[in-house]
């Protein structure tokens, strides 16, 4: 795959994801193209193996986005979606397969699977789920830390079997 393919499939989608984490326009733009020159620059590295193309930059643009929070030094409090999406490992979604983040989520229980599946699949915020699911708010951020950290735990231990290998 070139970068020019990827560019033109992958461009509006991913700077509508920016925008949605960012306020301002032009920094919604700035980081996109940085996400697209990181893209380039790291094209060469990419193993389609490990992560599916869209993952893969999916994960470039959520870490851009996280980076342009702490680099600006952003004194209001960070969006609920981009707080908790950073207590994901950084490199869990360049890493592991859907085959593996499948099994993964098997290990969950229900409420937490939703949680996960409508925050990470379906975008949804947290007060989002909590209106979809009925659960409270607390319940919810419960659920989706619980959950978070029986995935960590799954990956960890899966690495320490030798079921993968991280680059």
């Amino acid at each position: 795959m070139d970068i020019e393919t990827l560019y033109r499939e992958y461009h509006d989608k991913i700077l509508n994801y920016i925008r949605k984490k960012v306020n301002n326009a032009d920094d919604a733009e700035d980081i996109c193209a940085d996400v697209f020159l990181k893209v380039q620059k790291h094209l060469l590295e990419y193993d389609e193996e490990k992560a599916s193309a869209s993952t893969w930059i999916y994960a470039i643009a959520r870490n851009a986005v996280i980076d342009f929070y702490r680099c600006n030094h952003v004194e209001d409090e960070i969006s609920e979606e981009i707080a908790s999406s950073e207590e994901i490992d950084r490199g869990l979604l360049d890493r592991e397969t859907l085959e593996e983040l499948a099994e993964a989520l098997k290990k969950l229980s229900d409420e937490e699977r939703a949680v996960i599946i409508f925050r990470y699949y379906e975008g949804l915020s947290l007060k989002d789920i909590e209106v979809k699911t009925g659960m409270s708010y607390g319940q919810v951020k419960l659920r989706h830390n619980s959950a978070l950290k029986a995935m960590r735990v799954f990956f960890e231990k899966k690495t320490a079997r030798g079921g993968f290998h991280i680059v």
